[in-house]
């Protein structure tokens, strides 16, 4: 029997659904009624992801960073801040008997400015107060860990997020709409790998203010099937990989951005670079968790971790792109060994 985690406030009565017994919430007394269940236990807990990003918290965005303006008639844009706090607050109304956890960010490309007063002194002048901070590129993710699977012994937590890149905003003109990317899937804890899947994404939504953007939080949680996911993810433990194979596999991964681009345009979409693959081939053989076995064998659960792995790699605003990638070129690369075409280039 399955259990499920009814969403609130949904006339339509959407529901999550998990695949453990053990799991079951009562939503009248809102009350777990039996704990969810352990998986292996993180000591120290890692970024979702690396490249050149660095931590902060929501106050540091609030009280320490400016907010761009669109300069032509000096409009104010969606703040990093208001951004988080807009999908936080419509997360927590959308799984209202669940424990939604504060946002981790993670922001990059820092841009540097002045106050009108210090715009005379020189580097060494400059005190705190005389400069201004904000942030190119910014993406958090939310854990809500009472919603929980395991496969292969890794504990995924649902996980809700988003992305801003203010490069890829026109700022230069007037105040229009405003681009964002936000998802909701599994994160991996055992290595913090994010686990997206096609209907789990809005890679680009345009709003111009906060209740547009929760309007479009609200129809991706409510249209997004975890239960579906979660099977795709599980099914990819029955087919594996020989070593031979999966050199195929990097091989002609490599190849793939230097073919002509007819032929290119006719094989499935492959985001990954050459830097990713040298990671990804190192972690075959020696990742602590997803490496192959003693016969140079490998399911796809942990090759889709290893590219996963890889994209931590990726900048900001092409992580979750990459992150969908990922999820469609595994689930392409089981079709083609069980004998399908799509994919078949990469693996023949």
């Amino acid at each position: 029997m399955e259990s499920v985690i009814r969403l609130a406030e949904q006339p339509n009565k959407t529901f999550l659904p998990l695949t453990d017994p053990e799991e079951i919430r009562d939503t009248t007394s809102q009350q777990i009624i039996s704990p969810f269940r352990e998986g292996p236990q993180v000591k120290t807990r890692k970024p979702f992801i690396e490249a050149n990003t660095k931590a902060v918290t929501l106050d540091h965005l609030q009280n320490d960073c400016i907010t761009p303006v669109f300069s032509k008639d000096n409009e104010v844009t969606i703040s990093h801040s208001q951004f988080i706090e807009t999908v936080w607050e419509c997360t927590q109304r959308m799984f209202r008997n669940c424990i939604v956890e504060e946002p981790e960010i993670r922001v990059s490309h820092i841009i540097k400015g002045r106050t009108p007063e210090a715009i005379h002194k020189t580097v060494k002048e400059l005190t705190e107060e005389d400069k201004t901070i904000y942030y190119e590129r910014m993406m958090f993710c939310m854990e809500i860990p009472s919603i929980t699977e395991t496969i292969d012994g890794c504990r995924l937590n649902l996980s809700v997020g988003g992305v801003r890149a203010y490069n890829q905003e026109n700022l230069y003109s007037k105040k229009g709409f405003e681009k964002f990317k936000v998802f909701v899937g599994f994160k991996n804890m055992v290595c913090c790998n994010m686990c997206v899947s096609t209907d789990g994404l809005y890679e680009e939504i345009r709003v111009t203010d906060t209740s547009s953007l929760m309007a479009k939080m609200t129809e991706l949680i409510v249209s997004y099937n975890a239960k579906q996911h979660l099977e795709r993810m599980k099914a990819l433990l029955d087919i594996s990989m020989t070593e031979s194979q999966f050199a195929q596999l990097v091989g002609k991964a490599r190849l793939y951005q230097f073919l002509p681009p007819a032929q290119r345009k006719q094989l499935p979409a492959f985001e990954f670079t050459d830097c990713h693959l040298n990671t990804i081939a190192k972690a075959y053989y020696n990742d602590a968790t997803f490496a192959c076995n003693k016969q140079r064998e490998i399911d796809l659960w942990r090759v889709f971790n290893l590219f996963t792995g890889a994209n931590k790699s990726s900048y900001i605003d092409l992580f979750l792109a990459r992150s969908r990638n990922a999820a469609e070129f595994i689930s392409g690369v089981s079709k083609a060994l069980a004998g399908e075409s799509e994919h078949k280039w990469f693996v023949e």
